[in-house]
């Protein structure tokens, strides 16, 4: 009989398993799950419990650990592949309950509910209110990923046109969906009477909905945020909505939870709010415990199609461990310096290697990947599969000659607007990139980078130079390389902070560059 552990609260529904002994003790004390686990063979979680490297250690007896939702940041999966124990979560069970939650505040929002529902609770019975209504409406959807997608279905069947904007989804997705997806995020809010965000906060979404988008917007739209508080400006959102530029707002979420009351969002009268609720439904948490409970006993019993970590034992994960971080960071680095929609990414071996390196080609596209999902959202197993979901194809090959050093990794990344590739080396058992395009170079793949491209004239790094310091940012490191003397020449700068956009755009203004493009690994 396999026994299990369940340490956060989470409704399981009836456990008709007798091969299964379940103990529901939700709200544990850190100190007595440490106590307890040794007795264990599996053990579930929502975000509560913190499955760190000690905790496993504990459990001599562990063979699964069950997350009941998407993330699994509270969970060490090296150190859980590192003693064989398999990690499993449920990233679909609240998709449904998040888009219906967003779906509400919309309608909620053009229709004056929450206003009307509160004079009505002051006594006051105002009929004067015109709400508006979604047919023949244009909906903008930032993000169409699993609960963007839902959106639109559910946007088709009020008779909605959809625009999408996602530079990650392949245009075959949204025709699937029946969406006009759109490159320019500029384009579609000047058509979107309404607009709604499902994308994780990264440091390219954080506030990518600011003052300049929100006027873009026709006047009188209705916008929506039931993903991540700091999409939107906040400051911004509350100043338009009171000018009256906006009909209204529907928001799940805030930069900061709970907001204070004195928040001028929270005392707009034209926002409709809800306390981050969007997977609190009685059918997502009865999906969520009912789905990890069900994927731990199939793990348990051998089916590895839901684990996260499977393949990857501690003898390759202990070979790869300079590998694996290199191309995390050369996918990471590809991410951001190529321009377009990823449709092919080529990952090539040179040289002898005493395993398979197979491993690292996950690396590379958890790196991809790791620049448009949430953090703790993908790791070395799931990558491929959501590569693949993406419509992002992967191919891998392995070349016994080498290139300029021993072994080295190549990626290639082919979008629709371009093709760029990286090379990568472990040097002193150091990962370190070794090549961009045609150039070679020889950079540490960590902090804020500048790549940029010129003709091989004289004084251009130190125009570049005077640029930054001008605006307080020093340079740590610099790396040369170009194709000929005269030619086409490439350099990379290591700098010890973000440059601003205002800083950017006077870099790529500079008449010696061609190209400037910043990563940050």
């Amino acid at each position: 009989m396999w026994r299990v552990l369940v340490t956060d609260e989470m409704r399981l529904g009836e456990l008709k398993n007798p091969e299964v002994r379940l103990d529901y003790k939700p709200n544990l004390p850190r100190e007595e799950i440490l106590r307890l686990i040794e007795g264990y063979d599996a053990l579930i979680t929502r975000s509560r419990t913190h499955v760190d490297a000690e905790l496993l250690q504990r459990g001599t007896q562990l063979k699964v650990v069950g997350r009941g939702g998407v993330g699994v940041d509270n969970v060490d999966l090296e150190a859980a592949s590192r003693r064989g124990i398999l990690v499993v979560n449920v990233p679909e069970a609240n998709t449904r309950s998040a888009a219906e939650l967003a779906w509400a505040l919309l309608l909620a929002s053009a229709r004056g509910i929450a206003e009307s529902d509160r004079k009505i609770r002051e006594g006051q019975w105002d009929r004067k209110y015109l709400g508006l209504e979604l047919d023949k409406k244009t909906l903008g959807i930032v993000g169409l990923g699993r609960i963007g997608g839902q959106v639109a279905r559910f946007a088709k069947a009020f008779n909605m046109r959809v625009l999408a904007y996602d530079p990650y989804i392949p245009h075959s997705r949204a025709q699937t969906l029946g969406v006009e997806l759109l490159d320019d995020l500029a384009d579609m809010l000047r058509q979107s009477q309404f607009l709604t965000v499902h994308t994780p906060l990264t440091e390219e979404t954080r506030g990518m909905i600011g003052r300049r988008e929100l006027y873009l917007l026709p006047r009188g739209a209705v916008v929506v945020n039931a993903a991540r508080g700091g999409i939107y400006d906040e400051k911004a959102l509350a100043e338009i909505l009171e000018e009256g530029h906006l009909w209204g707002a529907g928001l799940d979420v805030f930069e900061q939870e709970p907001p204070k009351a004195e928040h001028p969002l929270v005392r707009s009268p034209r926002v409709v709010h809800t306390a981050h609720l969007g997977a609190n439904t009685l059918e997502a948490q009865e999906r969520v415990g009912e789905a990890v409970l069900e994927r731990v006993i199939e793990t348990l019993k051998g089916n590895l199609a839901h684990a996260l970590n499977t393949g990857f034992d501690a003898e390759g994960l202990q070979l790869f461990s300079a590998w694996l971080p290199l191309g995390e960071a050369l996918g990471k680095l590809l991410a951001q310096i190529t321009q377009g929609r990823p449709q092919t990414v080529e990952v090539s071996y040179y040289g002898e290697f005493e395993k398979n390196p197979d491993p690292i080609a996950s690396a590379v596209a958890k790196g991809l990947l790791d620049q448009v999902l949430e953090a703790g959202a993908t790791n070395l197993v799931s990558a491929r599969p959501l590569l693949r979901d993406r419509g992002i194809s992967l191919i891998t090959r392995q070349v016994e000659q080498s290139l300029d050093y021993r072994q080295v990794l190549e990626v290639r990344l082919e979008t629709d607007r371009e093709t760029r590739r990286v090379r990568g080396a472990v040097l002193g058992g150091k990962p370190r990139i070794v090549g961009i395009d045609e150039h070679g170079v020889e950079a540490i793949p960590t902090g804020h980078m500048l790549v940029c491209v010129n003709r091989d004239r004289p004084g251009v790094v130190g125009k570049v130079g005077t640029l930054l310091g001008e605006n307080g940012i020093n340079i740590a490191g610099m790396q040369l390389g170009r194709d000929n003397p005269g030619g086409k020449a490439l350099f990379v700068l290591a700098i010890d902070e973000r440059p601003s956009e205002a800083v950017l755009e006077a870099l790529r203004g500079l008449d010696v560059l061609e190209r400037v493009d910043l990563a940050e690994l």
